[in-house]
């Protein structure tokens, strides 16, 4: 009496368990990602301080002359980089940190062209910013703090 075995039925086995393990894991890890970002919130008088903080920013762009506006985007961008410290960003810069926010949150990344005039301005002593460019910017930081629920 001669007993086979037919490997070719079983020779799928390893690999598929593999990769039934592999996908598994990944799911734990993404549902672990999306609790811990989930997770973090505001608390109240950081919240209400925020939101002071802007409306003084809104004041700033409603002066007359360029330094008003000037100062109206870095204090945005400043508030901007708060809000995703205190959300426990990742990062040691906001660009950094807006990389990584991005994912929580796609359209954050809108806010990108209006970072960019905050690095002009510090780095560039004799950048002129233009009235419309500056309020184009405000309000892309207006926009990304109510999408991380500042405003």
């Amino acid at each position: 009496m001669t007993v086979t075995i037919d490997l070719s039925r079983a020779a799928w086995l390893g690999p598929a368990a593999v990769g039934l393990l592999a996908v598994v894991l990944l799911w734990l890890l993404a549902s672990r990602l999306r609790r811990w970002l989930a997770g973090r919130h505001f608390a109240g008088h950081d919240l209400a301080a925020m939101r002071r903080r802007w409306e003084e920013i809104e004041a700033l762009t409603r002066q007359p002359g360029e330094m008003g506006r000037k100062m109206a985007v870095l204090e945005a961008d400043k508030l901007l980089d708060y809000a995703l410290k205190s959300l426990a960003m990742p990062g040691n810069t906001l660009g950094e940190r807006l990389r990584f926010a991005g994912y929580k949150w796609p359209k954050l990344r809108q806010v990108w062209w209006a970072h960019k005039i905050r690095n002009q301005l510090v780095h560039e002593a004799s950048y002129h910013l233009d009235q419309g460019i500056a309020a184009r910017a405000v309000r892309s930081y207006r926009a990304a703090l109510k999408l991380i629920g500042i405003l």
